[in-house]
């Protein structure tokens, strides 16, 4: 397995991937890109790049933080992009991991890739989807072998090393080397302390997004770390017996909104309801939420930041009632003080269903009740999210979600010109239009629209 994943890893080319993978790939770049746009004012994403600014200086090896424009040290730049497009909770995840790879494994791409000059879009590529193969399986074995429940941040890091093994062209001893200091120094922090008291720190995805890139250049550098046990370990090597046959970036769901997984099956419920009855917060005296365990764990009511917001499950429900939408804008500062948003948010009453805990992490059900003020109550059924890679959205939900995220941050011009680059991306493209236009501050970026 060990020879396996190392030629997988290092041998993978933009032509060896299928149409269906290509597309997938650039659809779930093209969601982070939005996602990162988008969270840019965010106060999480202002204080993570002026720290990396301050303390993770540029020196032989640079790279430019995303939407930001300052270089600094790889690391550096993965830490903040990672945790960037963490400060907005609406990119891709994966059931099982309960946990998302792209958010970490984006940014320490871009920081290899504008480190060690390599510039073609097809092996960017590649090695997108390489990072998803990865990570995903990285996380599948640590909830596997752990009896805790640890962030993506720490299975990101053996993805994001595993890819600067790639970029450095690192032989097998020393990727072997990578992957275990990565897996060693990840971030193996506990994911319901920040559900309970939901912070900044969120999914750890960018902390471990900076281990692995540090792991590849100590690595290369001659540090040697324990055996990766999530990738060699004798009991999950089933995980790794389909390298290359079973591809998991297919598995990925997509977040029509940015709040926690958990909460949207909620969210989706009271949607629906408000569409197919016809309905207006104002008609409804209370709610009722039967869902899983974790979903009722998401407990903020009223939250007094945008990361209470996200980690919520009654704020999302109430929010989406009230405006029947779920966006950026539900989850900002200034929706806090509405009214009838926080009426409705200390109607709900949650029950924990047996049969709906059975059902999780594979799928996530919640079956919402109103309670109208004529004496009517209406019900969803036992309702999933939008997204599972069961029944995947259209290209063109995910264009509009790119757009809603964008165009108010980049303006239209400039996020069509990234959606062109994006689109373009095969063997032979250069990757410098892209970079320009994604690595330059939110507000200012050159436009180019040509992606040569």
């Amino acid at each position: 397995m060990h020879c396996e994943f190392t030629d997988f890893l290092h041998d993978l080319t933009y032509d060896d991937l299928t149409p269906q993978l290509k597309g997938v790939a650039k659809g779930w770049l093209l969601d982070l890109v939005a996602v990162a746009a988008c969270a840019t004012d965010t106060a999480l994403s202002r204080i993570i790049r002026d720290h990396a600014a301050d303390h993770f200086g540029a020196g032989t090896r640079t790279a430019t933080m995303l939407f930001d424009g300052r270089r600094v040290s790889p690391a550096g730049a993965a830490l903040a992009g990672g945790m960037t497009i963490d400060a907005i909770d609406a990119h891709d995840g994966h059931k099982l991991t309960k946990g998302h790879v792209g958010c970490g494994v984006l940014p320490a791409l871009l920081a290899f890739c504008e480190a060690e000059n390599i510039d073609d879009g097809g092996d960017f590529l590649a090695s997108l989807v390489l990072g998803y193969e990865i990570g995903t399986r990285a996380g599948i074995a640590l909830h596997r072998m752990a009896c805790d429940y640890h962030t993506s941040g720490a299975w990101v890091a053996v993805a994001a090393a595993a890819l600067g093994a790639r970029a450095l062209r690192l032989d097998a001893a020393r990727t072997r080397e990578a992957v275990g200091i990565a897996e060693y120094h990840g971030p193996r922090s506990q994911m319901m302390r920040c559900i309970d008291h939901p912070t900044m720190l969120k999914d750890g995805s960018g902390w471990g997004s900076m281990a692995g890139v540090s792991a590849a250049y100590l690595a290369a550098a001659g540090f040697t770390g324990a055996p990766a046990i999530t990738v060699y370990g004798e009991d999950v090597s089933d995980l790794w017996s389909d390298f290359g046959q079973r591809w998991r970036i297919l598995e990925q769901y997509f977040k029509p909104y940015p709040v926690c997984r958990w909460a949207q099956p909620s969210v989706q419920a009271v949607l629906d309801l408000r569409t197919r009855h016809g309905l207006t917060s104002e008609a409804v005296e209370r709610i009722e939420i039967k869902t899983f365990h974790e979903a009722i764990r998401l407990a903020v009511r009223h939250p007094r930041t945008t990361e209470e917001a996200q980690y919520s499950t009654a704020f999302p429900v109430a929010s989406a009632l009230v405006r029947g939408h779920m966006g950026p804008a539900e989850v900002a500062e200034r929706s806090f003080r509405d009214p009838e948003i926080n009426r409705l948010a200390d109607t709900i009453t949650f029950t924990e269903t047996e049969a709906f805990n059975l059902a999780f992490p594979a799928r996530r059900f919640s079956d919402v009740t109103l309670y109208l003020g004529d004496g009517r109550m209406v019900s969803s059924g036992p309702t999933e999210a939008i997204g599972d890679p069961e029944v995947p959205v259209s290209t063109d939900a995910i264009r509009l979600k790119y757009k809603e995220y964008t165009h108010p941050v980049l303006g239209a011009d400039r996020a069509c010109a990234i959606e062109t680059c994006i689109d373009s991306l095969a063997s032979g493209t250069g990757l410098r239009s892209l970079f320009g236009l994604i690595l330059a501050p939110a507000a200012d970026a050159p436009l180019q629209r040509d992606c040569a």
